[in-house]
């Protein structure tokens, strides 16, 4: 291990699961990254590992197990001492936070945010209660002061880049545009996809965990497939998913061609066996991998605005978008049977991946983004005097909740 390489600690919400969910998967290309880069990685999560937790056992970095709301991790962060620090969204920055500012006040405090939770939060309220969608919440003022605490915060989505500048007047210089970084496709990649003749049936796949995955399920379930199916009565929807729980397992209906598969072993695997990946989603946030995984494997989706939102930029969509439910079934009928138009689209969808997500186009310039942070980190610093208010105020709050839970934990 060289000892010259600078030292990024992450600390992770809990330890990366690529097969179950995008949030894993953006980790893993944010480790890739950086340790192409020559960057010595720790990853610390207090969570349990399970069965599908990636394997770092190839790799060269290493992994720690701390402890929340005890002082044995500032130990851990004295004796490492580390040049930058990557919390994993902004729960983690809140529990640790503080900490890192406390013994390691010169390391570079990096957000990733992996979606704006409040964002989706805020959605979710607003389609639950069918009232006027409302972004100022305690979860936006607890996750804009994570941000605002933070020395970089990267975002996933331009739509949520926009809003951060415009709704909550956050400084650009705090928030770097970073997407899904992605191998580009290639012919030979087009050449071995699965063809028209060769596939069948609708799919939908998403971690059931996430509350967005859960309700378009069910959606599927009462809105869409009663009427899709009696269009298209050979064609079965085969929905997958990681942690499917038994809400979740008693949706399975082989009379109506409803099935529920649990997780995929390999979601682009899975996907490419399919003619189209159906995703009604009603409310979320980010960027989905789900659409990032169908356009790899030339895999047509039909979805809504919210679910397409900042992944084709000016670009068209793999497939269709619409919101109205009638139109959306119209749309999902017609592309499972006309081949032209579905070629078309999965046609799109390599122009998405290639021109909007190629990591020839952002991992560079994140880099050198990073390492000049790290070298002028005092005077961005001073151009973010909120932040240091928040650290200063906020850090103490924090702070004595957590000696609190500490000592109580003691007894």
């Amino acid at each position: 291990m060289n000892t010259n390489a600078k030292k990024l600690l992450i600390i992770g919400l809990v330890w990366p699961e690529p097969t179950s969910s995008a949030a894993g998967t953006r980790m893993i290309q944010l480790i890739d990254l950086f340790l192409s880069k020559g960057y010595q990685i720790i990853f610390a999560s207090a969570a349990s590992k399970s069965d599908f937790s990636y394997d770092f056992s190839e790799t060269n970095l290493v992994e720690q197990q701390i402890k929340l709301n005890d002082e044995s991790f500032n130990v851990f962060l004295k004796e490492l001492n580390p040049d930058l620090v990557l919390f994993d969204r902004f729960m983690v920055e809140e529990q640790y936070g503080w900490r890192v500012q406390q013994e390691c006040p010169n390391a570079l405090r990096v957000l990733d945010t992996e979606d704006l939770h409040c964002l989706r939060n805020a959605r979710q309220q607003s389609d639950k209660k069918k009232q006027v969608l409302d972004l100022f919440s305690d979860t936006a003022k607890r996750e804009i002061a994570s941000i605002l605490r933070c020395d970089l915060s990267l975002i996933i989505s331009e739509v949520e880049m926009d809003m951060l500048k415009t709704q909550f007047k956050i400084d650009a210089s705090l928030i770097y545009y970073l997407p899904f970084l992605e191998k580009e496709i290639t012919q030979q990649d087009i050449e071995n996809w699965v063809s028209y003749e060769e596939r069948a049936d609708f799919v939908f796949i998403g971690n059931f965990l996430h509350e967005p995955n859960w309700n378009t399920v069910q959606f599927l379930k009462t809105k869409v497939w009663p009427v899709l199916r009696k269009r298209l009565p050979d064609a079965s929807l085969n929905i997958f998913g990681s942690y499917a729980s038994q809400k979740v397992l008693q949706l399975d209906n082989k009379n109506e061609k409803f099935l529920i598969k649990g997780r995929a072993v390999d979601a682009k695997e899975t996907i490419a066996k399919h003619r189209i990946l159906l995703a009604p989603i009603q409310f979320g946030a980010g960027v989905k991998g789900k659409f990032i995984d169908a356009m790899h494997v030339g895999t047509p989706s039909v979805t809504t605005s919210v679910g397409a939102e900042a992944m084709k930029g000016n670009l068209d969509w793999n497939g269709s978008i619409e919101d109205n439910l009638e139109l959306f079934i119209n749309e999902a009928v017609k592309l499972y049977l006309d081949k032209n138009a579905w070629q078309i689209a999965r046609q799109n969808g390599v122009k998405i991946i290639n021109e909007r997500y190629s990591t020839k186009y952002f991992a560079n310039q994140f880099i050198n983004e990073v390492e000049k942070l790290v070298s002028n980190l005092s005077t961005h610093r001073q151009n973010n005097f909120f932040g240091q208010i928040l650290n200063h105020h906020t850090a103490q709050s924090t702070k004595y909740m957590s000696l609190w839970i500490e000592e109580k934990n003691k007894r």
